[in-house]
Order: C-alpha cells, then structure tokens, then sequence
C-alpha cells in the first residue's frame, strides 16, 4: 500500500458501499479494526526498533537527552496516516486477503 495515497483526514463513506464486499456492515467493521490494529503493532515494533538505537545507558527518569534524529524519526511516525485510514483504504482498493468462518463449525 502506497501511504502517499492514504487521506490524512476522514473523510465521509457511504456505509452501503463499504458493507458490499461482505454484505455485513459489522463484518466489514471488524476486518476493518483488526486490520488497523496490526497495521498500529507494526508501526509501533518499527518505531520502537528506530529508537532503540538512540538509547543510552545513563539515562534516567530525570536525566533524558534530545537527539534530533531520533525527534525527526518522531515526528515522521506522527504524520503518517492513522491506521485506521490505511486499513480503510486498503479495503476499498481490494488490497485485503480475509476469509469468514464457516458456520457450520460452531456447536450450540
């Protein structure tokens, strides 16, 4: 997924046309979250892996040093898109690979 392409902002979605694909609003709202929730944990692992570099060992609660990198590699992860557009706009664009559950599995 290209994040040039991403909005930066909401915007308004028919919620007819975001449930097409699944038939089912809520469906498409929890393939939704939990394709924003692994976007976040991937973004956050790579962010924390970024800023590991820059950790030292004599800081301390009070004693913290400002590195301009590591605020310009900060302030980068602030200005992507939300997950949550990303995962949207990875929906609309076919870029999702999900499958349902059968029923026929579940007891009752």
């Amino acid at each position: 997924m290209d994040i040039k392409k991403v909005p930066g902002n909401t915007i308004t979605r028919d919620v007819k046309n975001l449930a097409e694909p699944t038939g089912n609003i809520y469906e498409t709202c929890v393939i939704l979250s939990k394709r924003a929730n692994k976007i976040a944990m991937d973004e956050k692992k790579e962010l924390s892996k970024k800023l590991e570099d820059f950790k030292n060992e004599r800081d301390t609660k009070d004693e913290v040093f400002e590195n301009k990198e590591q605020i310009e590699i900060s302030k980068y992860y602030e200005r992507l898109p939300k997950p949550g557009l990303i995962a949207i706009s990875e929906f609309e664009n076919n870029e999702l690979y999900y499958k349902v559950a059968n029923n026929e599995n579940i007891i009752k």
